[in-house]
């Protein structure tokens, strides 16, 4: 309905230009402008006449003042070079209301993303832990999205990565390890991701009077990542006691997905993508092995893509999350919906894969809040 009400004012205000252009003896004008006023006061639609002033041979506030008196309308104002209008709030809820209630749910429902293949990742939890009250409003708005751009007439992939391998996860294995003598979800009664929570939290007390222990689950990360038996069966055990009790908090809040990725799959893409970009020059070696990129070309240093003993950090998987996404479904745009802490993260990311050469890195989006 905003959208009807600018495109209404800006052809009205189009008509007089022309007017006056005609009287001018002048045949064309520039297209008019549709901004947003800076402030409330100055009112809800702003119209800058500089480039039609030029044209007409006018200053921008005389033709300000010269269409509001054409015009005559209550609603507008003028602000120097702008001619600005006030929309009436009143009115507009009043209408509002009345279309809603005529269309029912099909109001808000349009084609203009009609043929669009959108992916919008969301949520994304860790299985060491509970969801928490981040989670609820990462939920909330990666939903909402979803639904508005569906309502626009896209097709819409809503996309979970779970977040299920990493040192973190290996802190709440280790703490298991070492002191769950044995107890299960269903032992202790508790639910499977708090349970495992409940690790996190015991190693993190326990890492503070044995520092030892931050070695040592990094130790358990090289392991997992080479495949040693026992701790890919723990882990499968207690990431399996996570995902229970995370499904059960994705249907009672009515949280879904129509496809989830997990990191301790993708990871192994973004690593060879970063070893090929080694080898094309795209990416350098320290002389510990370690393997970085120069982010000078955005402004920033550099940046570490592989450890020096060879394992992931989250960029890594997030390349290859990202390059197996488009391989899954081609998109059109992809969303990640997270946080204003992250836009660093993501800022290299986009950079990094356009590095790699993949085209559609130009059509990711971070939809940042905070």
């Amino acid at each position: 309905m905003l959208r009807a009400i600018r495109a209404g004012w800006k052809a009205r205000i189009e008509e007089e230009l022309r007017k006056i252009a005609e009287t001018n003896g002048q045949v064309s004008l520039p297209e008019l402008i549709v901004q947003t006023p800076p402030k409330v006061e100055l009112g809800d639609i702003a119209f800058p006449l500089f480039a039609q002033a030029k044209v007409l041979g006018m200053s921008p506030p005389a033709l300000a003042n010269e269409l509001k008196n054409r015009l005559d309308a209550h609603e507008l104002l003028v602000s120097g070079p702008y001619l600005n209008v006030r929309i009436d709030m009143n009115a507009l809820a009043l209408d509002l209301t009345k279309a809603i209630r005529e269309e029912g749910d099909a109001y808000g429902h349009n084609t203009t993303l009609d043929g669009k293949r959108i992916v919008v990742e969301f949520s994304c939890p860790n299985t060491n832990k509970p969801l928490h009250l981040g989670h609820l409003r990462n939920d909330s708005i990666g939903e909402s999205i979803s639904a508005i751009l569906k309502a626009n007439g896209a097709e819409v992939r809503k996309v979970n990565l779970i977040n299920n391998r990493g040192v973190h996860i290996c802190k709440s294995m280790l703490a298991y390890r070492k002191f769950g003598n044995g107890e299960t979800p269903e032992s202790t009664g508790k639910k499977g991701d708090h349970f495992v929570g409940d690790y996190y939290v015991l190693y993190n007390r326990k890492a503070e009077e044995d520092p030892s222990l931050e070695g040592q689950a990094q130790e358990m990360l090289k392991a997992w990542e080479d495949g040693d038996e026992e701790v890919v069966a723990l882990w499968e055990t207690m990431n399996r006691w996570t995902l229970e009790g995370l499904s059960q908090s994705y249907e009672r809040m009515r949280v879904s997905f129509d496809h989830y990725y997990y990191e301790s799959e993708t990871y192994r893409y973004g690593r060879d993508e970063v070893l090929k970009g080694v080898e094309q020059g795209v990416f350098y070696r320290e002389a510990d092995n370690s393997v970085w990129v120069d982010l000078e070309a955005i402004g920033l240093d550099k940046k570490v893509l592989l450890r020096s003993d060879g394992t992931s950090l989250y960029m890594t998987q997030d390349l290859g999350t990202a390059i197996r996404r488009n391989e899954d479904w081609s998109f059109d745009s992809m969303i990640y919906v997270v946080a204003s802490e992250q836009q660093y993260h993501f800022k290299v990311l986009f950079h990094v894969l356009g590095l790699l050469g993949y085209p559609w890195a130009k059509d990711l989006h971070h939809l940042s809040y905070g």
